[in-house]
């Protein structure tokens, strides 16, 4: 089992104790009586805005999964796969994990290039042929 305290994301980046906030609730689902008694599954509460990751991450991170941000800024990540309540923590703070690493990576630029002559040639080519052809479907002169 491993100690509950910094997320470390990678060699450069870590999310501090303090700034990730746990709340136990039951979890839904099959599971029988143990589902009714116990708190096991983890909603794990992690304010974006306020973090201390870079500003480049954070709008990174903002893009990818704005969509999961509430209003405030927060992410609430919540793990009920497991039947153990350490096991869902473990596995919220690698989701957690493993979502910052994601944002962390930087797009490669895109590098500007000019189509061929040859393409251009085809292509022109090809829409001249398709406007022939939709040419001929005119209207048909009747022999009355």
């Amino acid at each position: 089992m491993s100690e509950f305290g910094d997320l470390r994301v990678s060699g450069e980046l870590t999310v501090p104790a303090w700034e990730l906030s746990e709340a136990f609730v039951r979890a839904s689902g099959p599971g029988g009586q143990n589902v009714n008694k116990v708190s096991s599954a983890v909603q794990l509460t992690w304010n974006v805005e306020a973090s201390s990751l870079p500003a480049d991450v954070k709008a990174r991170f903002t893009k990818l999964y704005g969509s999961r941000i509430t209003n405030d800024g927060r992410l609430i990540l919540e793990a009920s796969e497991h039947r153990s309540q350490p096991m869902n923590r473990e596995a919220a703070r690698k989701r957690l994990a493993q979502m910052i690493l994601k944002a962390s990576i930087r797009p490669k630029r895109r590098v500007a290039t000019r189509p061929t002559a040859g393409s251009v040639r085809r292509r022109i080519a090809s829409k001249k042929r398709r406007g022939e052809i939709k040419s001929l479907r005119g209207s048909v002169e009747s022999d009355d």
